[in-house]
């Protein structure tokens, strides 16, 4: 069976062009599930790759090794909201939802319950929209210029409820979210 994907990443050297749907040369291959002006650049966290060198220690690893657009720093679930705004060189990004990953990050590590494993990791990493276009390049300064609604447990259901009229979160994440409330109140 032949996959089309764009999971295999390598660092590019140099400035690279952010637009409204996409980074110049790293489209999206599957345009049903990511990408989109909702899901335009996918973030991971380099904190992380420690973490998964010492779970998947015969995988070998490079920067976009989780099929990221780009690979930041600082930027983690427990200092991110959705609805944030990070500038990066000079452009401006915001936090649409978590990465939930498909069966490519499956085939990247060669093992069916790699998506298991990313899910109850913890380490999920962003989507990002693009509300600047921009360039971007290795190294430069991440500065978030927006905070906005933490968004965590269920169980804070008013919290819940305006985060969902939010208009800076995605549908599906909306619906996920309103999903995951009904199965909470249950």
């Amino acid at each position: 069976m032949t996959v089309q994907t764009a999971i295999f990443k390598e660092p590019v050297p140099g400035p690279v062009r952010i637009s409204k749907l996409n980074l110049t040369g790293d489209r999206q291959a599957d345009l049903t599930v990511h990408g989109g002006e909702e899901k335009a650049v996918c973030a991971y966290p380099a904190e992380y790759y420690d973490y998964w060198r010492q779970e998947l220690p015969d995988a070998p690893f490079s920067w976009g090794m989780f099929g990221e657009n780009l690979t930041t720093e600082g930027l983690r679930e427990d200092s991110l909201c959705i609805g944030d705004q990070v500038r990066i060189g000079s452009a401006v990004l915001m936090v649409t939802q978590p990465r939930m990953p498909c069966y490519k990050l499956a085939l990247r590590f060669d093992g069916d319950d790699m998506i298991k494993h990313f899910l109850t990791s913890g380490r999920s990493g962003f989507y990002f929209s693009v509300i600047e276009p921009g360039e971007v390049s290795a190294g430069q300064k991440i500065e978030i210029v927006n905070h906005h609604l933490y968004l965590g447990a269920t169980q804070h259901l008013d919290l819940l409820e305006r985060a969902v009229k939010t208009d800076a979160l995605s549908r599906s994440w909306k619906t996920e979210l309103l999903a995951r409330a009904r199965v909470d109140q249950t």
